[in-house]
Parts: C-alpha cells; sequence; structure tokens
C-alpha cells in the first residue's frame, strides 16, 4: 500500500486556525520541532514545548515571544533519565494549567552511531531503543487521559528507514519499525469510549543535527530546510481537520 502524502507547499495556515488547540511538542528544541513550534504557535496554538536543552528551550520561548506576543510552555526533560512518575506529573501539570491537551506530537529522537548490527555497540542500542521506543510509550501513557477527554491525537514522526529495510542504520532504524507498530496499536484501540486517533509521518531528509549524526559526509545545501516538513506536519495538529487513523504519511516536498 502507498503511503499517504501530505504537500509542504501548501500555502500557511490561517492565523488562529489552531486557536483553543494544546499542543505539546517533544525534542521541541531540535530543527522540526522548533519550527513545528513556531508554525503551531504562528497560527494560534497553545504550545507546550519539551527538550532536554533548557538553553535552547528558552531561546524558541523568547524567539516565538518576540515574534508572536505568545508565552509557550516550557517542559525540561531528559527523557533518558525520566521515569514514569515524572510523565503522570506532566500529565497532571498539563490538565491543571491548561484543563488538559489536544495533540501530542513526538518528535525527540536519538539516532545513536549508524553500523552493522555485528559492530553496533550495545550500550547506545539500548539508550537509542529507550528513548526513541520506551519514553514515547510512557509519555503516551500517561497522556491517555487527557487525549481522551478531548478526542485528541497522536502524531508520531517516523522515518523511511522504519518502513522499509536500510542498512546500517541500527537501533535507530529497529527502534523507528517499533513507532510504527506502536502507532498501528493505538489506532486499533481507537473507539468511541477511546477516541484518540494516531498517525506516523515519514518527513523525508532535512538539515538537522539528527540528520548530520546519521550521514556525515552529506552536504548541508543537499537536503531541504526543515521548515517545509512542518509545513506539511502542522496541518495534521487541527483536530478540526481529517486525520487517517492508522497512516502512515510521507512529506513530499514539490
Amino acid at each position: 500500500m502507498t503511503d499517504p502524502v501530505l504537500l509542504a507547499s501548501q500555502p500557511t495556515l490561517a492565523a488562529q486556525s489552531l486557536a483553543n488547540q494544546r499542543v505539546l511538542i517533544t525534542g521541541a528544541a531540535g530543527g522540526l520541532g522548533s519550527e513545528l513550534a513556531i508554525q503551531a504557535a504562528s497560527a494560534g496554538a497553545e504550545v507546550i514545548l519539551l527538550d532536554k536543552d533548557l538553553p535552547a528551550l528558552e531561546a524558541l520561548h523568547d524567539r516565538i515571544e518576540t515574534a508572536l506576543g505568545q508565552q509557550p510552555g516550557l517542559y525540561p526533560l531528559d527523557l533518558m533519565g525520566a521515569s514514569p512518575d515524572d510523565y503522570l506529573e506532566l500529565a497532571e501539570r498539563l490538565e491543571h494549567s491548561l484543563g488538559g491537551l489536544d495533540v501530542l506530537v513526538h518528535g525527540a529522537a536519538q539516532v545513536g552511531k549508524p553500523a552493522p548490527l555485528q559492530l553496533y555497540d550495545p550500550q547506545t542500542w539500548l539508550e537509542t531503543v529507550h528513548i526513541n521506543v520506551n519514553a514515547a510509550f510512557l509519555l503516551t501513557q500517561a497522556m491517555l487521559g487527557l487525549l481522551r477527554h478531548s478526542a485528541g491525537r497522536i502524531i508520531f514522526m517516523s522515518d523511511r528507514c522504519g518502513r522499509e529495510g536500510q542498512s546500517a542504520m541500527g537501533a535507530y532504524a529497529v527502534s523507528k519499525w517499533a513507532v510504527e507498530g506502536l502507532m498501528h496499536t493505538l489506532a486499533a484501540e481507537y473507539s468511541t469510549h477511546h477516541p484518540v486517533s494516531t498517525c506516523s509521518v515519514d518527513t523525508g531528509p532535512m538539515r538537522t543535527a539528527l540528520r548530520r549524526a546519521a550521514y556525515a559526509g552529506e552536504m548541508a545545501d543537499e537536503v531541504p530546510d526543515p521548515e517545509h516538513a512542518a509545513s506539511a506536519v502542522v496541518r495534521l495538529l487541527n483536530r478540526q481537520d481529517k486525520l487517517d487513523n492508522g497512516a502512515s504519511y510521507r512529506v513530499s516536498i514539490t
């Protein structure tokens, strides 16, 4: 089956088209996460920025506040060391401060150290799988109560190597296969009593630190800026627009 396509060449979202949408973005200090946060905030969403890099979060906060006059929520959290209780505490804070949550975007990821499986470092494997899979599961589980109440949605950032075999991508590739499985399992659990829809998005190549770590020999100008992929992904945040539950989208930049 062909993956449904998200076009990155569509016009910018109208102002306030995401008004009253409460959006939690993990990996918000990264290339895609920061661009998505800016575009979502520009469209009126109330964004909560989660990342382990507090200085980068603060810089993004100031950038959004200066440009838009908004003050996004900041939540510094290291997914490697976070416990189940840490995620539950975050859910409680969101319920107390915002009254709930509408959209969860899993943008945080670790690429590890690309290598053939025979040579792959076991500790790097464990850390990469933990951040990309275990942390995503724990955060999702903690947020499901809020998302059920709002009939919200969950968006997982995926990758081509999580949908078809690709050599030397190691734990990153395997973890993205697992993320796809987590997404499909959630989609199968959708019901009138559990109205949380979900999808995954293969953004394609982007000019990010994650990409540079995986493809060190690639020239920066050979790949698009992440703002193009963000312009496609941001359209999935609007709960008034249709989301194909269980879809594995891919971004096409035209």
